[in-house]
């Protein structure tokens, strides 16, 4: 492991802006999706949003990956690329999305995932902890046992992300994230009937000066000695979960990653900073208030 990078509140206050063009891009992204656009039209949704806000994309030419945003949809898990598929009613679809802002003579970086089901209505975080579920019209063509299970899996992902922030406000290590995955998978696993899959092979990183920093940040609990939470450190805390096994392949193009039995996925993710006086959710217009209220956590504002 390399030295994890610690930041100061002035630097911390540099990566909330590019946080907020993350922001942006989310909410733009949510207003252009329907039924029949493509995913190369939502890709210069999210493009447009970043010249927008003054930013510059930090997922584009990144190992030469082709757009500004992963777009997975259904049983693709992470990094699809944005190309000619037009999204159908139904869609469990999950938007991966950064940019960076050059402040001091350095990039600072934000990145964050949503999941969303095309033709649902959106709810926004307080309403979503305050108990409402998005729903929308039956689709054609989708199954009503299917768009259950799609409804269920964004719900239990979405929490998961709430639950893991929350414990880093009191948790030691950074192993706390995981822990609050499982402990939410196996609440909805008694409430819903059945367990998401919680996906291993990719995890949450520390983010900074650059898009991905240790620390590596799993979604599970696992034994070992892990990094304990210090003021300063900023991770990027992104559970994904499936609605079935959690085997992956990985396509031709060496970045659309798919579960191996077709089962769908969801991906929520934000980038939370660790300070002396608690956490601030830099992605979060409301710094992560409404999400982490459940939890008894208020975040910082700076």
């Amino acid at each position: 492991m390399q030295r994890i990078e610690l930041k100061t509140r002035d630097q911390i206050r540099w990566m909330r802006e590019a946080g907020l063009i993350v922001a942006d891009i989310h909410a733009s992204l949510r207003q252009a999706v329907r039924a029949g656009v493509t995913t190369a039209e939502l890709d210069e949704v999210s493009a447009d949003a970043i010249r927008r806000g003054g930013g510059t994309s930090n997922f584009l030419n990144y190992y030469g990956y082709p757009a500004t945003v992963c777009i997975s949809v259904n049983d693709v898990v992470v990094h699809g690329i944005p190309g000619k598929q037009k999204l159908k009613d139904g869609d469990i679809v999950s938007f991966d999305c950064g940019a960076w802002v050059s402040r001091g003579g350095k990039q600072w970086h934000g990145d964050a995932a949503f999941s969303i089901i095309v033709a649902d209505e959106w709810v926004d975080d307080e309403s979503f902890m305050a108990g409402k579920r998005g729903s929308g019209a039956h689709p054609q063509g989708v199954d009503e046992a299917t768009m259950k299970r799609r409804r269920e899996l964004d719900v239990v992902t979405r929490e998961s992300l709430w639950a893991a922030l929350a414990s880093l406000e009191k948790g030691r290590r950074i192993s706390s994230v995981g822990r609050a995955v499982e402990e939410v998978v196996a609440k909805y696993d008694d409430e819903f009937g059945w367990e998401a899959g919680i996906i291993e092979e990719y995890t949450g990183h520390g983010i900074g000066t650059a898009m991905h920093q240790d620390p590596e940040v799993l979604n599970y609990d696992a034994r070992g000695i892990f990094p304990r939470v210090k003021p300063g450190m900023v991770l990027a805390v992104e559970p994904m979960l499936t609605s079935g096994s959690i085997e992956t392949l990985t396509e031709s193009d060496e970045w659309t990653v798919r579960t191996v039995d077709g089962s769908d996925a969801a991906h929520w993710e934000h980038t939370v900073a660790i300070l002396d006086d608690g956490i601030s959710v830099l992605t979060a217009p409301d710094y992560g208030k409404a999400g982490l209220a459940p939890f008894g956590v208020e975040p910082i504002e700076l």
